[in-house]
């Protein structure tokens, strides 16, 4: 945790309310999100319990398994969340956009230039914290390889077809919401985290009730107060007021609620299967109230936390959004548009466990990701820009003074003019250090020549043009507020690494080694 952050939550602990930590919204909001609340059973994380999910706040749609240890239900509720979530994943692939490339000829080696399909949107879930992340990565884990009825050797469970198609669109989304910056799948409380500080710790954020009670607590009340009642507070029932935010369930709405409803759907269900000809219209009577009686016990569960997510939309849909965010929403149009391509290719679907190289391609972009996401969010944001201020790897200042020189070591001279900046900042460099200009028209790089209390100054060594005197517009004038940064302002290039063929045996070869795709889910464990 950043200085800054520390600072911001200190200050909401003294004002009551959550305090800001960006001034601009530092991730992609889609127009039409799909909002996604899931439930576990209890005792089982993979164990899918409800979904209420739907992309209109007031028109939910509440999906369960009415005995989440059945096989067979489990499917069914799966084979529905397919049916609910795969249409609206599915209808951003037909708009797409021709993008220029390039890529090896096979024969000569050599870059040719090629038209590529981008689709010109992509989907984005929205779900109520990182736990929900887990719960739909582990739903994806357990279905992508099912076998279905459709296939040579279906087994003695198969599954409806679109269930592995639905494992494969979870994995991707989860695996995709690894990379920072990305924004196909958000968690809501770090969304909320990352724009404001509140008064408790990391863990109590995974609360979103209690999350949000700092932004609007009631008259008269802290945001610590009304953070506990929203975690605590129970009505006359005994059950919450604000339920978990998904994907656990109260224990007391486990065994008050939850656990005879599903004991009397299970006797209705036995009732029906048992019942004469003559009593079937009652049996199924009694079936259908006890199916709606577990729904609208699940449905009250869950709306306090759907309705809790719309309400976060509404916070950060006020923020602006930042000048990278389309940038950074593009590389997730691509990673979509990829994942449609493999999947109408007929390609197997993702591995259980990456072999070393795709292990480390993943790991190398990620760290890549999140270098860039970091220099972007600190020129997108003076506040994100303050925490670097703080930290000593970046400095503010104002400019007192403008030395025009130039280095005649070479044939020509080139200029290396001096700038002199007054400043609050203390940077953590010696003389000779390295620092970039930001916000300049193009890279510009810099050396600090002295730095003392309330004064740095620094010498100018690109970015101004290749004549003797420098640029029009490429150097600040006295007056003018600039701000260099100790790190580089582009993210570098990982090295790059050996296909997976041409690995030893020691990550996965030797080379030449059989790599037939797998066929069923046994050859992938």
């Amino acid at each position: 945790m950043s200085l800054l952050t520390t600072l911001a939550r200190l200050e909401a602990v003294r004002s009551g309310r959550a305090e800001p930590l960006a001034t601009v919204r530092h991730r992609h909001l889609s127009e039409r999100p799909m909002v996604l609340v899931p439930l576990a059973t209890a005792g089982e994380d993979g164990a899918p319990l409800a979904v209420l999910l739907g992309t209109e706040r007031a028109a939910p749609k509440l999906l369960l398994v009415p005995q989440p240890l059945n096989r067979t239900q489990r499917f069914e509720f799966l084979a529905d969340f397919a049916a609910e979530l795969l249409p609206y994943l599915d209808s951003f692939a037909g708009e797409v956009e021709q993008v220029e490339g390039s890529e090896k000829d096979p024969e000569t080696g050599e870059k040719i230039p090629v038209l590529r399909e981008l689709c010109a949107d992509a989907p984005q879930l929205i779900v109520p914290n990182s736990g929900a992340v887990r719960h739909l990565a582990l739903l994806g884990r357990s279905t992508r390889f099912r076998r279905t009825a459709e296939d040579p050797d279906p087994g003695p469970y198969p599954a409806p077809t679109r269930v592995p198609l639905l494992g494969r669109w979870l994995t991707h989304l989860t695996d995709r919401a690894q990379v920072p910056g990305s924004s196909l799948l958000l968690p809501m409380t770090g969304l909320l985290a990352r724009h404001w500080a509140t008064g408790q710790s990391h863990l109590e954020d995974q609360h979103l009730a209690a999350q949000l009670a700092w932004h609007f607590p009631p008259d008269g009340w802290t945001g610590a107060r009304a953070a506990e009642r929203a975690e605590t507070g129970r009505g006359e029932d005994g059950r919450l007021l604000h339920p978990p935010a998904g994907p656990v369930t109260d224990p007391r709405f486990d065994t008050l609620v939850l656990a005879p409803a599903i004991t009397r759907h299970d006797a209705a269900l036995a009732a029906l299967r048992q019942a004469a000809p003559g009593e079937q219209a009652r049996a199924e009577l009694h079936l259908k109230q006890a199916h709606e009686r577990l729904h609208g016990a699940l449905e009250s569960e869950l709306l306090p936390t759907w309705r809790d997510l719309w309400q976060g939309l509404d916070l950060l849909r006020a923020l602006p959004p930042a000048a990278h965010l389309t940038e950074r929403w593009e590389g997730d149009r691509w990673s979509y548009t990829g994942h449609r391509d493999r999947l109408a290719a007929g390609e197997p679907p993702q591995p259980r466990r990456d072999d070393a190289v795709t292990a480390a391609r993943k790991l190398a972009q990620r760290e890549r990701e999140q270098a860039r996401l970091d220099i972007q969010e600190a020129l997108d944001d003076p506040l994100a820009m303050a925490g670097h201020r703080l930290a000593g790897e970046a400095f503010s200042g104002t400019v007192t003074a403008v030395e025009l020189e130039y280095d005649t070591s070479g044939r020509s001279a080139k200029p290396r003019p001096l700038l002199t900046l007054a400043t609050p900042d203390r940077p953590h460099a010696d003389p000779g250090r390295e620092v970039h200009r930001a916000g300049a028209a193009s890279a510009q790089k810099a050396e600090i020549v002295a730095a003392a209390p309330g004064e740095v100054t620094v010498r100018v060594l690109s970015g101004m043009g290749r004549k003797r005197e420098p640029e029009p517009g490429s150097l600040p004038e006295v007056g003018e507020r600039v701000v260099f940064t100790l790190f580089e302002l582009t993210a570098r290039q990982s090295a790059p690494l050996p296909e997976p063929d041409d690995t030893p045996w020691t990550h996965g070869g030797p080379p030449g080694a059989d790599r037939t795709p797998p066929t069923g889910p046994e050859d992938w464990e």
